[in-house]
């Protein structure tokens, strides 16, 4: 069959797009489409070239491995071609069941033969590596390149505290391991947290990278080993290139599970998930068991790769064109696609915090359909530069939720809008602000927003606030559905008819509900501030509040510089509180709670002489015969003292009661003071 014209242009089109590509993901490591958008026109100029054998040739992409090393490194020629290997991107049990069917036929088996043993790996995502030593002694590592010729990368290797720099006495005086470098998911999040350091400080050349295959390439390919130091990179084994032959004092291995055990020994990391698997039905179960576990992992993979175990079979299977015939991957679901932002909603979380999500063209991508795609916050969506109408690449893993990676900029619409977050919550209408120091703009409407509505209930409902029992969850989330309260003051609005018509609410219950309501009326000006919820006015802000002030309508019209008076109180609490209190719906959820019965004593502004225990820090611990640990804590913080959670050098006492634990074991092993309850009193009483 002859190509007609339109055939040799798509080939030609093909061969640009695919070496474009492919410079891209292999030598910049700056990929611009997702793995799974590339493996798709790959195979689609497989399948033309297969229809029209006359087009072939031999600098096309279906004949050669990968891209060219980078000019900045020694060139370096395999021994033995460090060659890729044929994809199964079927997601269910067909793509082991092929890849049998394939071997058995190659190998003339007959079905009443014997079932293929295979050794059954992950197929990680990082960047694959050769290592050569000789005489035991690492001489020389290098990277894949295009299979044929790589780059020199010795220096940056060494750098990688799992790879070994010696082998013991039992290695061959010459073996080539093969393994791949990646970078941990937590090594891969600390590295760029403190990328986002660097940046926020104003450093230049510096950025976030968008995902850990990218990272561990990245510090690989570094001209500077101390650059390449600093990178959290890890390594595991999977193969042998080039080893001393058995006839000049080399090893025998029968299997490849053999060779990798002899790896192992040599001391490099072998990953434990590896297992023999006799036929495909075993490979179908090793499949689906590391899809199960995948997204637990602490690093990415892509799929789990299949080898004929026997190193006899492998050889009479052998190579086809750029591949072998005794290995093939499988893949599972991609993990990243490629789709469009159809628009840019802000969403307002349930403390208030504000986040901008890219409302997607539907893309199937980590096994279900996405729409939706989180931004993070307003410096992450310019960071990234997400804009209305882009060509975006998605990733999703797992039950993560899904976000925007890259945009393919090239792609971009000429007159695309920067993105810009609102200065006003699209909930409620109220101001949203972002503290200096801050990442995110949060709607400064507690009281009154709707998004924070549950929220704001169960925090003033919390036993440290107006200590509200059988006001949990499940009931706040039914009352706020059903519509049966909007607000804070509501709660102290509701009937015994309303309460009964929700859901496994019996009469009896509903009685407890209102009575615990109706208690909570009676509470203490701390509690109650608290219970507001006011961002950064912890309990203790709240008590040296009270404290300070005496009255609430005092504390309601301070000024910043009055708040800043207060013990602890510094600018970024000081201005949280004077933004609350000047939105005119909290004012009025506030009245609205004192005109139905929410009542406290008040008193006049405590006199400002130092308190006897400032500067003392104090551990409870155990049951006290009297005291509550809150009353006890109470006590000690307003005497000055700070409550701490745990034991240290800088602990000036320890409080113990009955089945004290390892605080007091701690506090003796340091030397620190210990008392008991009658011990307490009369250091209150001392210091009074």
């Amino acid at each position: 069959m002859t190509a007609d014209t339109k055939t040799r242009e798509r080939i030609d089109a093909l061969r640009a797009l695919l070496h474009h590509h492919a410079h891209r993901y292999y030598v910049l490591d700056d990929p611009e489409l997702p793995d799974a958008e590339y493996d798709k026109l790959f195979r689609e100029l497989q399948a033309l070239e297969e229809q029209h054998p006359e087009l072939m040739t031999p600098d096309s992409p279906t004949q050669r491995v990968g891209g060219k090393p980078l000019d900045g490194f020694a060139k370096v020629r395999h021994k033995v071609p460090m060659l890729s290997i044929r994809t199964e991107t079927d997601i269910e049990a067909s793509g082991a069941r092929n890849f049998d069917a394939r071997v058995r036929r190659e190998l003339g088996l007959a079905e009443s033969d014997p079932a293929v043993e295979y050794c059954a790996e992950l197929k990680f995502d990082g960047l694959a590596l050769n290592m050569r030593y000789e005489g035991g002694v690492l001489v020389q590592a290098a990277t894949r390149g295009d299979g044929e010729i790589g780059e020199d990368v010795t220096q940056n290797i060494r750098t990688i505290g799992q790879i070994p720099l010696r082998l013991p006495a039992d290695a061959p005086p010459v073996v080539e391991v093969r393994g791949e470098v990646y970078m941990r998911r937590d090594d891969f999040e600390k590295m760029n947290e403190l990328q986002r350091e660097k940046i926020a400080k104003g450093a230049k050349n510096e950025k976030t990278f968008v995902n850990p295959r990218n990272a561990a390439a990245g510090a690989v390919r570094q001209l500077d080993p101390a650059i390449a130091r600093q990178r959290p990179l890890s390594f595991f084994a999977y193969g042998l290139g080039e080893v001393t032959p058995p006839e000049q004092g080399g090893p025998v291995f029968a299997t490849h599970y053999e060779a990798m055990q002899a790896m192992r020994s040599w001391g490099f990391p072998v990953s434990d998930r590896m297992r023999v698997c006799t036929g495909p039905e075993e490979l179908v179960a090793f499949h689906q068991a590391i899809g199960s576990e995948r997204d637990a992992l602490p690093f990415d993979i892509d799929g789990v790769v299949y080898k004929v175990n026997s190193t006899a079979l492998q050889k009479q299977l052998g190579f086809v064109s750029r591949e072998p015939r005794w290995a093939v991957a499988h893949k599972y679901p991609a993990q990243e696609q490629i789709t469009t932002v159809e628009a840019i909603e802000v969403q307002v979380g349930r403390t208030g915090k504000l986040t901008p999500v890219a409302k997607l063209a539907p893309v199937f991508v980590g096994g279900v359909t996405v729409t939706n795609a989180t931004l993070h916050n307003e410096d992450e969506a310019r960071r990234k530069d997400v804009r209305v109408g882009d060509t975006v690449i998605v990733r999703r893993a797992g039950d993560v939720i899904p976000e925007v990676v890259a945009v393919v900029a090239e792609k971009r619409q000429h007159d695309s809008q920067i993105f810009t977050m609102p200065r006003i919550c699209p909930v409620c209408g109220s101001a949203a602000t972002r503290e200096e120091g801050e990442a995110d703009y949060r709607c400064t409407g507690g009281l009154f927003c709707g998004a924070q509505r549950k929220q704001a209930i169960l925090h003033f409902a919390q036993r440290r606030a107006l200590d509200i029992e059988g006001l949990g969850d499940k009931l706040v989330d039914q009352m706020v559905d059903a519509g049966v309260i909007n607000t804070l003051p509501d709660l102290y609005k509701l009937g015994l008819a309303s309460l009964v018509s929700l859901d496994r609410m019996a009469e009896k219950s509903a009685q407890n509900v209102l009575a615990a309501l109706e208690k909570s009326k009676q509470t203490t000006l701390p509690r109650f501030l608290y219970g507001l919820g006011i961002r950064h006015a912890g309990e203790a802000t709240a008590k040296d509040l009270a404290r300070h002030f005496g009255k609430l309508d005092a504390i309601m019209d301070a000024s910043v510089e009055q708040l800043l008076e207060v013990p602890d109180v510094g600018p970024v609490v000081a201005e949280s509180i004077r933004t609350f209190f000047d939105q005119p719906h909290n004012r009025e959820v506030v009245e609205q709670l004192r005109a139905c019965g929410v009542t406290w004593e008040e008193g006049e502004p405590a006199e400002r002489a130092p308190k006897p225990l400032a500067g003392k820090t104090i551990v409870l611990t155990g049951t006290l015969p009297t005291l509550s640990r809150d009353e006890a804590k109470d006590l000690l913080e307003a005497a000055g003292a700070k409550v701490a959670g745990s034991v240290s050098k800088k602990t000036d006492y320890v409080v113990a009661g009955a089945e004290a634990g390892s605080k007091l074991e701690k506090a003796r092993e340091l030397g620190v003071t210990v008392l008991d309850e009658d011990g307490l009193r009369q250091l209150l009483q001392t210091t009074a």
